[in-house]
């Protein structure tokens, strides 16, 4: 599945989507370009995370088959924990790996909303730092951003493009869902 993504092309907000619309999107914004060394800068950003994402514009065969168990869903990683934690594991029904996706769903489904702040303003964050980072206002619209103080965060983007400012609020301060 893929993430959602939000692409910026210098101040202005162009799109936002899955990776194949914005890939098809980008190129013809490189396309349109007289010179498409020069012009505004194309970023493109993880909605979920506010981190940058590299995009390869040139025509790709597709990916390997990653491995796990792709029929279910299922991805393998190292998990590190004490041997106490292994002990236990060990005598619970269904396994280590089943014990531990419940475990995981548990806390997901009890802390969501928590989460769902937190995350938001950490992607606000990080897009910010790399769109208005020198900025007038930057570092108390961060602190505002932080304390969950959205008129303090719209006081100091006042001066800010719409799409930079907006972007930061939607992310930052999401509806009550």
């Amino acid at each position: 599945m893929d993430r959602p993504l939000i692409a910026f092309e210098g101040d202005r907000r162009i799109g936002d989507g899955p990776a194949a619309t914005l890939r098809d999107l980008l190129r013809a914004r490189l396309a349109a370009r007289p010179d498409p060394a020069h012009g505004p800068r194309l970023a493109v950003f993880d909605a979920e995370t506010g981190r940058p994402v590299d995009f390869d514009l040139r025509e790709t065969a597709p990916p390997p088959a990653a491995r796990g168990r792709p029929k279910l869903g299922v991805t393998a990683r190292e998990v590190t924990l004490l041997p106490r934690h292994w002990d236990w594991l060990a005598t619970q029904p269904g396994g280590a790996s089943a014990t531990l996706r419940r475990l995981v769903e548990t806390a997901s489904r009890t802390q969501h909303g928590v989460d769902r702040v937190r995350q938001g303003r950490e992607a606000a964050y990080r897009i910010l730092t790399d769109l208005a980072g020198d900025r007038p206002g930057y570092e108390e619209a961060m602190r505002a951003l932080f304390a969950g103080d959205a008129a303090g965060f719209a006081r100091h983007t006042e001066g800010w493009p719409h799409d930079i400012r907006a972007t930061g609020r939607a992310l930052g301060f999401p509806d009550p869902a």
